[in-house]
This record gives C-alpha cells, sequence and structure tokens, in this order.
C-alpha cells in the first residue's frame, strides 16, 4: 500500500509531464509510453532492428520513451543529414549514461563531451596532433607487424596436421590483431608475446575492458527513472573500483613513459607519449589524459574484430566475391611477397569489400546518441531541448529507396558510384558525421582494410565441414556494439609459398 501510494503520484506526475510535452510540442509519432516507465519494456533487445521495424509503424522519425525521457530516432538518410549537418550544432552533445559519465569524468574526455571549449580543445589536439597523416604513417610499421603476426598463427594452425580440414574460430584471431595493436598504439606496450600468452599487465588490462563492456551494457532502469536511482547504490560503488582500478594502471604505463622519456629524451609515436608531452601546450587535466587514452580503446579494439569478421562472414557467404578480389590481389601484389598499406591505392576493389561490409554491418549501428542542447525541428517535428537523438544508421544502409538491391552483399556498387564513407554522404555513416564524426575513421578503415588483404591474399576462406555457404548465421547480438550472434567458423586453405607467412616483429 505505501508503494503504491508513492507510484500513483509519479504516474500522475508522468502522465501529465506527457500530455504538457504533447500539447505544447508537435513530436514525431511513436509507441504509447507507459506510466513511469515509458517504453523500456517494449523495447527489443537488438535495439536497432527493433527500431527499424517501429519505422515502417510510425514512419522514419518516431519518438520512444526511457521512462520519462524523450528520444527520438531517424531512419532515413535526408532525416541524418537534418541531425548531422543542417542542425548539427544544436545537437552536437552527448547524452551521458551513469557509467559513461562516471567513466568520463562527466565528459572530460572526447567521446562523451558535450559541444563546447573542452570538446573543441581535444578535438584539435586530435586532429593536429594525434590522427595526422604523418603520425598513422609512423605507426603504419606496428600495424602491419600485427597484421603479419595474425597471417602467421593462424598458417601454423591450420597447417598443424591434426587441424587439417577443421575450421578456426575467426574472432580469437582478430580479437588479438584489435587487442595487440589497440595497446601498442596507445600504451605503446605489446602485453602479448610471440606465444600468445599475455603477460600480469596485459590480463589486468583485459580485465578492465571486460568489466567496462559488462558495465556499460546494462541497461538499468535507474539511468531512466531518476527517482529510482537510491534504490541503485551499489552500481555507483562499482562504477567508482571499476574507475579506480582503470586509473591505477594507466597512471603506471604514464609513469613509465615519462620515466623512459626523461632518460632517453626521446618522444615516441605512441598515443601516451605525445598526450604527455602536449599536456601542458593544451592544459590537459590528467583526467582528459586517461580519458582520450581510454577512448581510443573502447572505439578501436571492439570495432575492429566487428568489421572485419562480419566482413569475412560475407566472404566465406559470397565466394564470388572472395575469388574476384583474391584475382585483383594476385594480379596487383602476386605471390612473390606481401601485401603492404602502400598497395591500397591499386586495389580497388579490396576497397570496396571494406566499404560493402561496413555498410551492411556498421559496428556501432545506432552511432553514440546525441542531444538537444536546444529546441529544434527534424522532418516537420519539434525536438525539445534536452532530447535524446539516435541516427539509426543500420535502417538506412538497407533502405531500399537509398541503395539498390540493400540487402545483398555486392561491393561493385561503390565502383559504379563513388560514395563518401567519412560523413559526407548520409546514406553510408559508419563513422558518424559533422562535429562528432570519429577522428580516428582513416586509422580503423587503414587497419580493416589491411586484414582483409592479408586474409584473402594469404588464404582461401570456405565454411566449416558439412555448413553450406547459405547456412551461415548473420544475426547480431543485443548490445552498443554488434558482434555476430554465432562466432563465425570458416576453414583456411593456404595459397602463397611458406616463408610469406613468417611474422618479421617491429618495435618503434
Amino acid at each position: 500500500m505505501a508503494l503504491l501510494l508513492i507510484l500513483l503520484p509519479v504516474a500522475f506526475i508522468f502522465l501529465a509531464y506527457s500530455l504538457y510535452e504533447r500539447l505544447r510540442f508537435k513530436l514525431p509519432p511513436g509507441p504509447r509510453p507507459k506510466p513511469v516507465v515509458g517504453n523500456i519494456y517494449d523495447i527489443k533487445p537488438v535495439r536497432f532492428k527493433c527500431y527499424a521495424e517501429w519505422s515502417k509503424l510510425y514512419g522514419p522519425i518516431f519518438s520512444v520513451y526511457f521512462g520519462s525521457q524523450l528520444n527520438t530516432v531517424v531512419n532515413t538518410a535526408e532525416l541524418a543529414k537534418e541531425v548531422l549537418k543542417d542542425n548539427d550544432q544544436q545537437l552536437a552533445d552527448r547524452y551521458r549514461s551513469r557509467p559513461s559519465a562516471r567513466m568520463s569524468r562527466n565528459g572530460q574526455d572526447l567521446i562523451w563531451a558535450d559541444y563546447g571549449p573542452h570538446y573543441v580543445k581535444v578535438r584539435k589536439l586530435c586532429n593536429l596532433e594525434l590522427f595526422t597523416p604523418k603520425r598513422l604513417e609512423g605507426l603504419r610499421p606496428l600495424r602491419e607487424d600485427e597484421v603479419t603476426a595474425m597471417v602467421d598463427s593462424i598458417f601454423k594452425d591450420c597447417t598443424k596436421p591434426e587441424n587439417k580440414g577443421k575450421s578456426l574460430l575467426m574472432r580469437n584471431y582478430l580479437g588479438s590483431v584489435a587487442f595487440n595493436n589497440i595497446t601498442r598504439l596507445t600504451f605503446g606496450k605489446r602485453f602479448m608475446n610471440s606465444e600468445g600468452v599475455v603477460d600480469e599487465q596485459g590480463q589486468e588490462f583485459k580485465g578492465i575492458v571486460s568489466n567496462g563492456i559488462r558495465i556499460g551494457a546494462k541497461l538499468s532502469v535507474a539511468d531512466h527513472i531518476p527517482w529510482l536511482r537510491w534504490m541503485f547504490v551499489g552500481e555507483n560503488e562499482d562504477l567508482d573500483k571499476h574507475n579506480a582500478r582503470r586509473d591505477k594502471l594507466t597512471r603506471m604505463i604514464m609513469e613509465e613513459h615519462t620515466l623512459a622519456r626523461q632518460k632517453s629524451g626521446n618522444t615516441k609515436q605512441h598515443f601516451v607519449d605525445a598526450l604527455l608531452t602536449l599536456q601542458k601546450q593544451y592544459e590537459l587535466s590528467d583526467d582528459t589524459v586517461i580519458g582520450l587514452l581510454w577512448d581510443m580503446i573502447t572505439a578501436g579494439m571492439d570495432t575492429t574484430t566487428i568489421s572485419v569478421e562480419w566482413a569475412m562472414a560475407e566472404l566465406v557467404k559470397n565466394p564470388r566475391v572472395q575469388q574476384k578480389a583474391q584475382e585483383e590481389l594476385d594480379r596487383v601484389i602476386g605471390s612473390d611477397r606481401i601485401m603492404t598499406e602502400a598497395d591500397f591505392a591499386k586495389l580497388p576493389y579490396l576497397q570496396c569489400v571494406a566499404k560493402e561490409a561496413l555498410r551492411l554491418h556498421p559496428p556501432t549501428p545506432l552511432m553514440l546518441p546525441h542531444r538537444a542542447n536546444a529546441n529544434v525541428k527534424i522532418g516537420g517535428y519539434d525536438i525539445p531541448k534536452g532530447s535524446i537523438v539516435h541516427v539509426n544508421v543500420w535502417a538506412i544502409a538497407r533502405d531500399p529507396a537509398a541503395w539498390k538491391n540493400p540487402l545483398e552483399f555486392r561491393p561493385e556498387r561503390f565502383l559504379e558510384e563513388d560514395v563518401d564513407i567519412k560523413g559526407h554522404d548520409y546514406r553510408l555513416l559508419p563513422f558518424g558525421a559533422g562535429r562528432r564524426i570519429c577522428p580516428g575513421a582513416q586509422l580503423a578503415l587503414n587497419l580493416v582494410t589491411s586484414m582483409l588483404g592479408h586474409l584473402l591474399h594469404h588464404f582461401t576462406w570456405s565454411p566449416p565441414p558439412g555448413v553450406s555457404p547459405e547456412e551461415i548465421d548473420l544475426e547480431e547480438s543485443p548490445g552498443t556494439v554488434t558482434y555476430m550472434r554465432t562466432p563465425l567458423q570458416a576453414v583456411a586453405t593456404p595459397r602463397l609459398p611458406a616463408h610469406l607467412y613468417n611474422r618479421v616483429p617491429v618495435e618503434l
């Protein structure tokens, strides 16, 4: 009875506020929200697919409530342009859940910062210092080293007599590349030895990453119903422990780099060295340096693995495309050397394969949530200040009004039409667009293209024994990023001379 007495006034306030909003603003249509919880329990686990289905019922722009929080979802390229270009400045703030707010020290990083002086400063740092062509080229040997290490590992495993004809779990190999590449890029450290054994510091790093994903994946009712937050004190304690653990490891590595730089007097290309060297010039707090390093880790690790796994699934499922890409590689590279990033310009079809995979399977299908810092209009509807706006990149990339035969994996479409992948064509937005576009887009493209090129040049890929290409499961797992629901298994058959599979380690 006491609980009922508490809930009834709250429900009345929610209904009154919802009615007030609907009378004051012309809001997009959408499913009817329930008192207090809104539409939270109506949303299916794979959220971007649920939203694509709802767009057929309510139209290309619709409203959905998380508790009393109004969310607007757009599902077409034209509406995405209104969000990311026409009203970019008014919609450039970030919605921060409790986990993202606490982990980012309330937006002291780049990803979760609101648009303002701090964001402009750290974005300038990224554009002018961290992701410059010169620095990316300087770090190229690291990327190529890790990709050749992957090839070496696959070759050793698939040529073992006991593994002949057996399939490999692709995610293990792709994840190692992403893990080693991002730790060397950000921290200047390879936590894994040549046998694949991860050292103690690396185990701690992996544990922090896994714990962060676990915390971030929770859909806590308290995030959307503020007056219930007192009931979830334990969640805040978990977040604080996670932050303390993450900060301890990062500060230890920062201190190692500071001491090494003082001894040698040299600054290396790694991001941690760059940030520590530039810290005073850009007036960065330690919290911001730590936040930027972990932005790069969270943005660059899962997404690379996801993108290449989806691409390989499509290539196993579509042997015609795989063969065409291999013919191009054989023609340009031949069989007496291995591919390097310098070859990309001569491999247009390979680049199209990467683009097509990112179109059909964007790693962040809803992008990250934007928040309105002013009242704006999208698609003729009002978006009140404080609303959260989501761009359904997955739905846009499968819109038959924007793409011919959108569900077909056909890289040739990018040879027939020049489609920009870095935020200027709103039909294809794997890296976002506008003020919040991913600053590391070129770095990600380079690594994904390199991994695909090496995998296709060195091996022919086929489904596991007894599985036809049509039977490969292309369903997605729930989450902010979209792993394959069933991890890809494939049989690798070497196609080059044995000496071209050896890794040659590189140190910068």
